[in-house]
C-alpha cells in the first residue's frame, strides 16, 4: 500500500556528506527490517497450524481418571467429560487427530499406559520419581493438594500427620509422595478420591490427602457437609499430558496443539468454563475499586501537581528576593515598596491559580463520587433483599464461602463495609467543597457576616491530614451562640490555616498538644491557637510580623504567612497578638469586632 504525500517546494540544500547519508539510511533499514519481522510473525501462526493439520496421525487412545472432576470424569450417562476431555478434543481438532477417550480407575490407567493399551494420559501431576517412567508436556493446569479433615479438626502440615491414619488414593501422586517421604503415619489406600472423602466423612481415620478443586466438586456432588480442606494448600503441582518414556513425537504433537489453542484463545475459554466455575463473584468489588480509582487517581495527580507547582513558585520568589536584596544599598525605599507589591501579587496569583485549578477538577472528582453515593444504597438494598435467602441457605446447609469470607462473618462485616464506603465518599465530597470554598475569589468584599466557629471548622478540615501527622492531641473548643462577625469568611479561613500550620511546625514530638478555642467579650469575638512547641525567641518578637522574616528558610518558609494574616485581620478591624504559653509554647489570639 502506498501513501500519496503532498508536494512541497524546499530550498536548495548542500549535498549530504557520507556520514549524513549513513544516518539517513540507518532508520530506513531499521523500518524495513521491522516490517519484514512483523509480516513473518503474522504469517507464522497460520503456517504452523496448516503444517500441523497436514501431519498424519494414527488412531489414538487417550486415558484418564474416571472420577477426577472437574478435570476428567464420567457424567450421568457414563460419557467422558471435564476440562481435560474438552481440551483433548480441541487439540485433536486443530492437529487433525482421530482420538478415542477412555476413562477408568487411575491405577488401571497407569498400567494401561505402561502396557501400551493407551497412548497418552491427558492429566498427570508432575513428580521427579515419575520422570523415569513417562515424559510430560508443558502443564495445562496447576493442581493444589490439600489435607482434608472433619470440621473442628485441624492439621496444617505434613509434620502434624505423624502418628495419624491418612487416607490416600492408590498410585496417585500423593501416594508416590508418601512412599518417598516417610511421615511415620499409617496409610489407608483406596481406589478413588470419592472413596477417600466418603471414608473420612464417615468418621473413620484422621485425614485424607485429596486435591483441593476435585475434592470440592466431589464433596458437593456427594453431599458431604462435615469435611473441609485446610486453608493453606499442601503442595502445588504441575498437571499436564504424559506419554510413555521415549514417545517424543506424540508428546510434541499434543504440546504443539496446546500452544495453538493458547495462541488463538480457545484454551482460555475452556479453562474459564471448567476451572473458573468456583470462583467467587467479583464484579461488584471491581466496580467499587474502579470508582475509587476514578476519584483517588485524579486527586493524587492534582495534589502532586500542586506540590510541584508550589515548590517552583517558592524557588522563583526566593531567586527574585535575592536579586532585589543586592540593590538594597542604593534603592532601599523603592525596593521595599516593590517587594510588598510584588509578593502581594504573587500571593494573589497563587490563590487565584489554585482556585482555578480546583474549580476545573472538582467536577471530575464529584461526578464519580456522586455515582458511589448514588449506587451504594442500591447495593445495600440488594443485599438486604437477598439476605433472607442467604440465611435460609445458611440454616439448611451450614456455613459457606460468600465472596472472600465465610458467610457467618461476611453477614456481619458487609453492612459495615457499605457504611464505611458511604462515609468515605461523603468525606471526599466535603473536602472538595471545602477546598473550593477556600480558594474561591471573594468578590463580595467585607459586606457580609459569618460565624467564626464555621470558619475555624472549615480551616481545620483543610489541614486535618497535617494535624494528624503532627500531633495526637488536638483540641477544638467552640463557644456556643457566638455573635456574627462582619467580613469575608474565606479570608479569615486563610488566617486560621496559617496559624494551624505554624502551630504544627512548632511541635517537636507527637505527644505535644495544640489547643484551639473560640469565645467572645462585650465587643469582640476571639480565637486562640495554643501550641506546646518550641516557642518564639524574645529577640524575634519585634520582627515577627515583618514581611519576609522567617526562621524556617531552609524548610521552604517565605516569611509571608503571618504578614498576610496580619493584613487580613486589620482589614476586618481586628488585631493579631502573640504571647508565650506556660510552661512552653505560644498562644496566638485573633480578636475581631462583633458585627453591629
Amino acid at each position: 500500500m502506498y501513501l500519496a504525500l503532498p508536494t512541497q517546494t524546499a530550498p536548495p540544500i548542500a549535498s549530504p556528506s557520507p556520514a549524513g547519508r549513513f544516518n539517513t539510511l540507518v532508520p530506513l533499514c531499521l523500518f524495513i527490517l521491522t516490517a519484514l519481522l512483523l509480516v513473518c510473525w503474522l504469517s507464522a501462526a497460520p503456517a504452523a497450524a496448516a503444517e500441523a493439520s497436514m501431519t498424519e496421525w494414527p488412531s489414538l487412545t487417550i486415558g484418564g481418571d474416571s472420577n477426577y472432576p472437574p478435570y476428567e470424569y464420567l457424567d450421568a450417562n457414563g460419557k467422558p467429560t471435564g476440562f481435560n476431555v474438552e481440551l483433548t478434543r480441541a487439540i485433536a481438532e486443530v492437529m487433525g487427530m482421530n482420538v478415542k477417550i477412555r476413562l477408568g480407575p487411575w491405577g488401571d490407567m497407569r498400567k494401561a499406559l505402561n502396557s501400551g493399551e493407551i497412548d497418552i494420559l491427558q492429566g498427570m501431576a508432575f513428580a521427579e520419581d515419575r520422570v523415569r517412567e513417562v515424559d510430560f508436556s508443558p502443564p495445562h493446569a496447576i493442581v493444589f493438594q490439600s489435607i482434608w479433615t472433619r470440621k473442628g479438626e485441624e492439621l496444617h502440615s505434613l509434620k502434624e500427620l505423624a502418628g495419624k491414619e491418612v487416607i490416600v488414593m492408590r498410585q496417585s501422586v500423593m501416594h508416590d509422595f508418601l512412599l518417598k517421604n516417610n511421615l511415620n503415619a499409617s496409610y489407608v489406600l483406596v481406589d478413588s478420591l470419592a472413596d477417600a472423602l466418603k471414608l473420612l466423612s464417615s468418621g473413620k481415620h484422621d485425614a485424607a490427602l485429596v486435591a483441593k478443586l476435585p475434592g470440592q466438586y466431589l464433596v458437593k456432588e456427594l453431599g458431604l457437609t462435615n469435611i473441609v480442606p485446610q486453608a493453606r494448600p499442601l503442595l502445588a503441582q504441575k498437571y499436564g499430558y504424559a506419554v510413555k518414556k521415549g514417545n517424543a513425537e506424540l508428546l510434541d504433537g499434543f504440546s504443539e496443539g496446546l500452544a495453538l489453542l493458547k495462541r488463538n484463545g480457545q484454551f482460555q475459554a475452556i479453562q474459564q468454563k471448567w476451572l473458573g466455575v468456583l470462583d467467587p463473584p467479583r464484579v461488584p468489588w471491581e466496580r467499587a475499586i474502579r470508582y475509587g480509582a476514578m476519584v483517588v487517581v485524579p486527586l493524587l495527580l492534582i495534589l502532586g501537581g500542586t506540590v510541584i507547582w508550589s515548590r517552583t513558585l517558592q524557588k522563583r520568589v526566593e531567586e527574585r528576593t535575592e536579586e532585589l536584596a543586592r540593590e538594597v544599598a542604593e534603592k532601599e525605599r523603592a525596593l521595599e515598596e516593590l517587594r510588598l507589591h510584588q509578593d502581594k501579587l504573587v500571593q494573589a496569583d497563587k490563590l487565584a491559580s489554585l482556585g482555578t485549578l480546583l474549580s476545573g477538577v472538582a467536577h471530575e472528582i464529584n461526578n464519580p463520587n456522586a455515582l458511589i453515593l448514588l449506587n451504594m444504597p442500591r447495593f445495600i438494598e440488594a443485599f438486604q433483599a437477598g439476605r433472607p435467602i442467604l440465611e435460609e441457605y445458611y440454616q439448611r446447609h451450614g456455613d459457606f464461602m460468600f465472596g472472600c469470607l465465610k458467610y457467618s462473618r461476611m453477614r456481619e462485616e458487609l453492612p459495615l463495609m457499605f457504611e464505611e464506603t458511604v462515609n468515605g465518599a461523603r468525606q471526599i465530597r466535603r473536602i472538595v467543597n471545602d477546598l473550593k470554598d477556600f480558594a474561591r475569589r471573594d468578590d463580595a468584599g467585607s459586606d457580609g457576616t459569618f460565624d467564626l466557629n464555621e470558619a475555624v471548622r472549615a480551616a481545620a478540615r483543610l489541614v486535618d491530614n497535617t494535624i494528624r501527622k503532627t500531633t495526637s492531641h488536638m483540641s477544638l473548643n467552640y463557644a456556643e451562640r457566638l455573635p456574627q462577625v462582619r467580613g469575608s469568611a474565606q479570608r479569615i479561613e486563610q488566617v486560621v490555616v496559617n496559624l494551624l500550620l505554624n502551630a504544627c511546625q512548632a511541635l517537636d514530638e507527637s505527644d505535644q498538644r495544640i489547643i484551639v478555642g473560640t469565645g467572645c467579650s462585650d465587643t469582640e469575638v476571639l480565637l486562640t491557637v495554643q501550641d506546646e512547641g518550641r516557642g518564639i525567641a524574645p529577640e524575634h518578637l519585634p520582627q515577627l510580623l515583618d514581611p519576609f522574616f522567617t526562621t524556617k528558610r531552609e524548610q521552604g518558609g517565605t516569611g509571608l504567612g503571618l504578614w498576610v494574616s496580619t493584613g487580613i485581620v486589620r482589614e476586618h478591624g481586628g488585631r493579631l497578638e502573640f504571647a508565650p504559653a506556660t510552661p512552653r509554647g505560644t498562644i496566638v489570639t485573633v480578636a475581631l469586632p462583633i458585627a453591629s
